[in-house]
């Protein structure tokens, strides 16, 4: 089950997946993983059956254009269309508040996963936290 973050629990559980996805499994340092959007970004939580946090995302508007940030799936849980399920949640939520374009920067080994769900890689790979990255896009209507 889905649902956007609207009090410190929630929030509290999206921090804890971002630790153990980004700074503890990928190297992230904390100082980089939150930024000066978090406090501004609308966030979305997973939780499984048993009511446990196991996935979660952000997005922001610019312009017109929603930007999907800091997608994260606990392990024991990827593989099971989870990360689908989310990006799709976010997008159903981010149309209704007006958006039709998206945007998100994909980790280089995440690319065939974005692009099942309609995105399209462009530009050149950069580095974001020391993980190669190309930025992805989408526009629904």
């Amino acid at each position: 089950m889905f649902k956007q973050v609207n009090n410190d629990l929630d929030y509290q559980h999206v921090r804890a997946i971002r630790e153990t996805v980004f700074v503890k499994e990928q190297g992230v340092s904390p100082s980089e993983e939150y930024d000066e959007h978090e406090l501004t970004a609308q966030y979305v939580i997973g939780y499984d059956a048993s009511g446990d946090p196991i996935a979660t995302a952000r997005y922001r508007g610019i312009g017109d254009t929603a930007k999907i940030e800091r997608v994260a799936v606990l392990k024991n849980n990827r593989g099971q269309g989870i990360g689908k399920k989310l990006i799709q949640y976010i997008e159903k939520i981010a149309s209704e508040q007006g958006y039709q374009h998206f945007k998100l920067g994909a980790q280089t080994h995440a690319i065939p996963f974005y692009e099942a769900l309609g995105y399209v890689a462009y530009g050149d790979v950069f580095m974001d936290a020391n993980i190669p990255h190309r930025y992805m896009k989408k526009t629904i209507n």
